[in-house]
């Protein structure tokens, strides 16, 4: 079964649930209807703000330890979880069970095209804020729908080789940039690993668990299973699959990727699983796992961040550079100030296409 349909029936067992609450309220506490049915809308809501809460419990158990210009004050632990159980609820509520995966190309854009692959338990309706930026940089772009959903990483890179080659022929380019969020960053990591990576002129990664994260222990399929790690903190070991994966990369691999984490992410924990060594490391605070892909901050620099890709170097002459060398953080305090990077000290050369 498909993650649209799934989460359809899951809508309708919801609203079921909804009306079977609030038929009890209206039938014995005699309140009105409309009051009735509000109770029992409120009463699934609340569950599933109690859910939402519970993955923020569960990651603070296995937290890294959060930088000081990163540290939220009340009000923005407040700001977090709305956003975050806002974002959640309308990923699956509303943009997951419409999403069809597709091609949009622009005629005579002579932007990289950009393929976008989606997260554990996700579908294409993830990235229903990112295409819409997209489209206005005249960017072409595609989106696949990974099954199964609990498969194995590995056999999701065929699926992503195919809608590559589609991509790349409808726009008629020689090399491409990706987005991943959570797990799409793996799989993208493991296409890469099967197929070479030879097109890819970046890879950008949204709160992508590149050493695991313990929550993983708590999902179920092969897929969780790849994506664990063991213990909390600095002191984590991931799993067999992903030390097999990040050996099976070298520097000029890693110098394509990007890799966007929060530091109070409620699902890939401990956050700093989300550092990448060789890798251009980008962290924002306040934003919850979900939220990653529809916060104007993180969507502000993914666009940035494809446009200063330069598609016309070639992987075999790309820079190698050492594996811990560029970290780039983005400061954002419990205020949303604007934020404030700190450049590592070997910059990353760049021209604007």
């Amino acid at each position: 079964m498909s993650v649209r349909w799934l989460t359809r029936i899951l809508l309708v067992l919801q609203a079921a649930a909804a009306l079977a609450v609030g038929w009890g309220v209206w039938r014995w506490a005699g309140v009105a209807p409309g009051l009735a049915l509000a109770s029992g809308v409120a009463a699934v809501a609340g569950l599933r703000l109690l859910v939402n809460m519970n993955n923020f419990v569960l990651a603070a158990c296995f937290a890294s330890a959060t930088p000081p210009a990163f540290r939220l004050g009340s009000a923005g632990w407040l700001r977090l979880l709305a956003g975050e159980f806002c974002a959640s609820m309308l990923t699956t509520s509303w943009r997951m069970p419409r999403a069809v995966a597709g091609i949009r190309v622009h005629q005579g854009s002579t932007a990289l095209p950009v393929l976008l692959i989606h997260g554990y338990g996700c579908n294409s309706g993830y990235w229903d804020k990112l295409v819409p930026l997209l489209d206005a940089a005249r960017i072409s772009h595609a989106s696949v729908d990974l099954a199964p959903i609990a498969g194995d990483i590995d056999g999701y890179a065929a699926q992503v080789e195919r809608a590559a080659d589609a991509l790349c022929a409808a726009t008629g380019a020689a090399r491409l940039a990706v987005v991943g969020h959570s797990m799409g960053g793996l799989v993208a990591r493991a296409w890469m690993r099967a197929y070479g990576g030879a097109r890819v002129a970046q890879l950008l990664t949204l709160g992508t668990p590149h050493h695991g994260s313990a929550l993983a222990r708590f999902g179920p399929g092969i897929n969780a299973a790849q994506m664990r790690c063991d213990g909390s903190g600095a002191a984590s070991i991931p799993s067999p699959w992903l030390q097999a994966l990040a050996a099976g990369e070298n520097e000029t691999t890693r110098a394509r990727i990007v890799s966007l984490y929060s530091h109070h992410d409620n699902i890939v924990s401990p956050q700093t699983s989300s550092l990448l060594p060789g890798a251009r490391n980008i962290a924002f605070g306040g934003i919850g796992h979900v939220a990653l892909g529809s916060d104007a901050r993180v969507l502000a620099q993914v666009m940035a961040t494809l446009a200063q890709t330069e598609p016309a170097v070639a992987p075999e002459v790309a820079p190698e550079w050492p594996l811990s060398a560029r970290n780039d953080m983005l400061a954002i305090d419990s205020t949303h100030a604007a934020p404030h990077a700190t450049k590592s000290p070997t910059p990353h050369p760049r021209t604007h296409p």
